[in-house]
């Protein structure tokens, strides 16, 4: 790992410089994530496109307040505006997060959303529209659920869907040491099962199946908060069998217990396993796999910049709460960054007050630097779900954040001369027909980056788009997909000039 990672870096040196990111607030309509105790956590952002026009709306939880709908109303590569526009179907409270993914293939978007209360299944349609699915067999009791991921076994023609509760608030004895179950939604034919509970549960705010050792099945990770979970829980990953079990220390899986809130990964190294950046209330872990094939992790050292355990501005010395993280070039360079929404639970005595977010810009030689507040992302408010992508189809990553009592804040990125970048999605026959599982190689300039295409991960929310990759001074690349059944399509030649989108349908002749 250390020759590849060493190889990767001397690759990265190569590209040319580019300036520093620079971001500036827009006006979007006002909403707030507001409520009691159920909804210091959560408030996350789902970012999806449901009219067709390529450019992606939000799905904001409310909290106690309703959940919001902003409908995109940019002009491509002009300034971003939105307008909200909520259906009947979405005006809905007790909202903590949302996911998008296209449940029944039928090339609309539709959303698991996430309640201190019932959990839904939202069918969307043309223009916008959604209604409670029917006919699937999903049944949800009341729980206060805080993470959610999903992923398509072989053979079925519904994904799998996995819901983390948080804290069981019917246990007498609780909060603390009462963390509730997290329950495993597996397809029987064209409705769901019964769930599975996987136990125990140890308070989850985010889960992501992945593919995490490259072997063809995506397994479960969850990231655990240990202010409930107190002293018996820790991070957890669940091999996807038949009957799921967790992996254990014979097979490299390592103890950490953590404050976990947020999830993330993404292939730094160029060796094409994805690395893991985790949240919590404290410091936040990059985790490095340690070789293929074992669920082995070490955390990256603290001179690669990616702790971000105190705040950087304002002068509150005392530890960080960090939330949401997403990985992206911001500069299009080639180099993948790291954002990450921070912000107080709600009085925590012992984190900080002032806690700015973090953009983490990676460097030439590999480690990171802080550049929030030069860049414009350092607000102040308690930031939770959040987002960086594209959001005016200008080749881009713009940042969109959600506040506990405090407005939604997006940012546009105004970068001066930035790289070339290309976004790429992902089709193919139903089922799974955003190929849920695959993964895309794209080479230029010398190196190769990875991306799996997942649901999950962050806190409380995630995205549907196009996967977008930053290119620097590359006026070409060569793209391939490893489709999520192993079939391997062709290098191809595609131009990255004007900031193109593809859409990378599968041949029938490999399905």
């Amino acid at each position: 790992m250390l020759r590849e990672t060493s190889a990767l870096l001397m690759a990265l040196a190569t590209l040319p410089a580019s300036a520093d990111p620079l971001f500036q607030a827009v006006d979007v309509p006002e909403h707030i994530y507001s409520g009691g105790w159920e909804h210091y956590v959560g408030g996350g952002l789902a970012v999806f496109d449901c009219n067709g026009d390529d450019l992606p709306e939000l799905f904001a939880a409310g909290g106690s307040a309703p959940a919001t709908l902003l409908i995109n109303r940019s002009d491509p590569g002009g300034t971003i505006r939105f307008v909200s526009e909520t259906p009947q179907y979405l005006l809905l409270k007790s909202v903590t997060g949302s996911y998008p993914l296209d449940i029944d293939s039928d090339g609309f978007t539709d959303l698991a959303v996430l309640r201190a209360g019932e959990n839904l299944l939202m069918q969307g349609g043309p223009n916008c529209t959604f209604s409670p699915f029917q006919s699937i067999g999903f049944i949800s009791a009341d729980r206060w659920t805080t993470a959610f991921s999903a992923t398509w076994e072989p053979g079925q023609s519904l994904p799998t869907l996995a819901f983390g509760n948080y804290v069981d608030r019917s246990d007498p004895d609780g909060p603390f040491r009462a963390c509730d179950d997290t329950l495993l939604y597996r397809p029987e034919g064209a409705t769901y099962a019964a769930p599975r509970a996987l136990k125990p549960g140890h308070c989850p705010l985010s889960m992501l199946f992945s593919d995490w050792g490259r072997n063809g099945r995506a397994d479960l990770r969850i990231s655990n908060d240990r202010h409930y979970y107190v002293d018996d829980g820790q991070e957890q990953m669940w091999a996807m069998e038949d009957t799921p079990r967790l992996y254990d220390a014979d097979e490299g899986w390592k103890e950490y217990k953590l404050w976990g809130m947020g999830i993330a990964s993404r292939d730094l190294t160029g060796d094409g396993l994805p690395e893991v950046f985790l949240t919590s209330m404290g410091d936040q872990r990059l985790q490095l796999p340690v070789g293929k094939g074992r669920p082995e992790y070490t955390d990256a050292p603290y001179a690669l910049g990616t702790t971000a355990h105190r705040p950087y501005l304002g002068g509150d010395g005392r530890p960080s709460t960090g939330w949401h993280v997403a990985f992206g070039d911001v500069q299009n360079n080639g180099r993948d960054d790291v954002f990450i929404s921070k912000g107080n639970v709600e009085q925590m005595p012992d984190s900080a007050m002032e806690d700015p977010n973090n953009l983490l810009v990676q460097q030439s030689d590999g480690s990171f630097v802080e550049m929030g507040a030069e860049a414009g992302l350092a607000s102040m408010h308690r930031g939770r779900g959040a987002a960086m992508v594209d959001l005016n189809r200008d080749g881009l990553l713009d940042v969109a954040v959600v506040n506990r009592r405090a407005p939604l804040e997006v940012w546009q990125n105004i970068t001066r001369d930035p790289g070339n970048a290309i976004a790429i999605s992902l089709r193919q026959s139903a089922p799974n027909v955003d190929a849920v599982g695959a993964w895309v190689e794209v080479r230029a300039n010398g190196v190769t980056q990875t991306r799996e295409i997942t649901i999950g991960g962050g806190h409380a929310g995630g995205s549907n788009v196009a996967e977008h990759f930053g290119l620097g001074s590359a006026t070409k690349a060569q793209l391939r997909v490893i489709w999520p059944d192993g079939a391997v399509s062709p290098w191809t030649d595609r131009s990255t000039t004007s900031y193109p989108t593809y859409t990378v349908t599968r041949p029938l002749s490999q399905e």
